[in-house]
């Protein structure tokens, strides 16, 4: 090839990784998947088939209080295993077949059911665990002790559907246009150092937890054997899982908000701290200092689902994109700003999120609920959390 038939940069497509994608509005209003759709299809290049799927919130109001289990099998036996099991320590209301539709580009797809579920009253009072933790730890022993099964959302009022194939195709055969939600996430994978079946595909779950993640987590090794402390299993063959336990211990477990969470796990450099005002420089170096295994590294892009909204957030240096932009009470998050737009050509704030900074969207009764919380409660979400600075606390100033 001469000089001259070299392709000039601008002239050809070289796609970051995977698309990721989220539509949410703040009022409640539920909508169908029709939007979230097209809008990751837009992004087709960014994947390469191997990987695909959407996480919907509000879909199953009939059932808003249960445990949705969605499971994936392989085989009967793993299914009549899984059932046994499941019998065991829940009631369920309800159990059925995902309805899926036959398609062209969707090779071999596992036998997938939902589950409505409570847990049983007497196993849970024997267990000594709260619910979330119960739950969590039965996810796990099915993930991990019956072959063929595998759990791809375990959380109430929402569902994943996920798989092989591009996500157009995989939102096709699950038609996920019959349900509808007030929030949607949505990835096409693009498998680098990990292969592609149908419990790697994302979203990536834990109880109402879920990740879409475009980029690289260099620092997984040292995130895996930090959760792994605490009793979350890394076996599923991916970076990903681990941002989805890290947001779980951090916001669950340890009762830090999702902002803070995320905070740590984007934290600014030391070189950052050491410019800052001593106060939050104390601050910081305390947060660095007792997370410094959940701080996490690499170039990466992710959206969070939890029943509060959405959280999107960047690596420090922005090494991913990431978009936003607004219409009334709906959000959208994108990769791309034309998946955005191929949805909402009039949307309005268009902007790029900014690096190592969470960027929070919440429904207007959540806002509403944690601005109505007690000053004590409010203080963990806010700058500086005065109980975590200095060994004793601080004395009150005389009015």
């Amino acid at each position: 090839m001469t000089r001259r038939n070299i392709p000039r940069e601008g002239e050809i497509r070289i796609p970051s990784g995977c698309a990721i994608a989220g539509i949410m509005d703040r009022s409640g209003a539920r909508h169908d998947g029709g939007d979230i759709l097209r809008s990751i299809a837009l992004m087709h290049d960014r994947s390469n088939g191997l990987g695909g799927g959407f996480a919907a919130y509000g879909i199953y109001p009939d059932y808003a209080d249960l445990y949705a289990f969605h499971i994936m099998y392989e085989s009967r036996e793993a299914r009549a295993a899984t059932e046994a099991y499941l019998e065991h320590f829940y009631l369920c209301e309800k159990q059925e077949r995902i309805p899926t539709e036959e398609h062209p580009a969707i090779k071999n797809p596992p036998d997938i059911w939902r589950y409505f579920m409570a847990p049983h009253p007497m196993r849970l009072a024997a267990s000594g665990l709260d619910e979330a933790e119960y739950t969590m730890q039965h996810v796990f022993h099915i993930n991990g002790k019956i072959e063929g099964a595998f759990v791809a959302s375990s959380g109430k009022d929402m569902g994943v559907f996920k798989g092989v194939g591009y996500p157009e195709d995989i939102g096709e055969f699950y038609r996920i246009g019959d349900y509808e939600a007030w929030a949607w996430t949505a990835h096409g994978r693009f498998p680098t150092n990990t292969p592609g079946w149908w419990g790697g595909a994302h979203p990536f779950t834990l109880l109402n937890w879920s990740i879409v993640h475009n980029g690289e987590i260099s620092s997984y090794d040292a995130n895996r054997r930090y959760v792994e402390q605490f009793g979350y299993d890394c076996e599923l063959q991916t970076d990903t899982e681990v941002i989805t336990y890290l947001f779980d211990l951090l916001a669950r477990r340890h009762g830090l908000s999702q902002e803070m969470a995320a905070h740590i796990m984007a934290a600014p450099s030391w070189r950052e701290i050491d410019a800052m005002e001593p106060d939050r420089a104390a601050f910081e170096t305390a947060l660095r200092t007792v997370y410094a295994s959940a701080l996490v590294n690499g170039p990466f892009s992710v959206i969070l689902g939890s029943e509060e909204g959405l959280l999107a957030l960047n690596d420090r240096l922005k090494l991913r994109a990431l978009m936003v932009a607004e219409k009334g009470p709906v959000v959208y998050l994108a990769s791309e700003q034309a998946a955005i737009q191929v949805v909402c050509p009039d949307a309005e704030n268009v902007r790029s999120i900014e690096g190592g900074a969470p960027f929070v969207v919440q429904r207007y009764d959540v806002a509403a609920a944690k601005a109505g919380e007690a000053a004590e409660n409010r203080a963990v979400r806010d700058w500086p959390l005065e109980h975590e600075v200095g060994v004793l606390p601080r004395k009150r100033r005389e009015a």
